[in-house]
């Protein structure tokens, strides 16, 4: 029988052991559990700080208006 206590009988006392004995494992547990209410989270404060949204990155090459105009003096002799 090992000494380490189980998750779900006693889940505070494992954490506690976890983060003494494991814990690399522990700790990359904690940041990757808090990565996904922060998406929600951070843009609020962003707003809240006065942050602007940022522009959209354009899908497509803007086309230019007009006619094109061919360069000169480019040509082979």
């Amino acid at each position: 029988m090992s000494t380490a206590p189980h998750f779900f009988a006693q889940p505070l006392r494992y954490m506690r052991w976890a983060s003494h004995e494991k814990p690399a494992i522990f700790y990359s547990i904690i940041v990757g559990a808090i990565g996904p209410p922060l998406m929600f989270i951070v843009p609020s404060i962003r707003a809240r700080f006065g942050d602007p949204a940022r522009p959209r990155i354009p899908l497509t090459y803007p086309i230019p208006g007009g006619p094109r105009q061919i360069p000169e003096g480019y040509d082979d002799p």
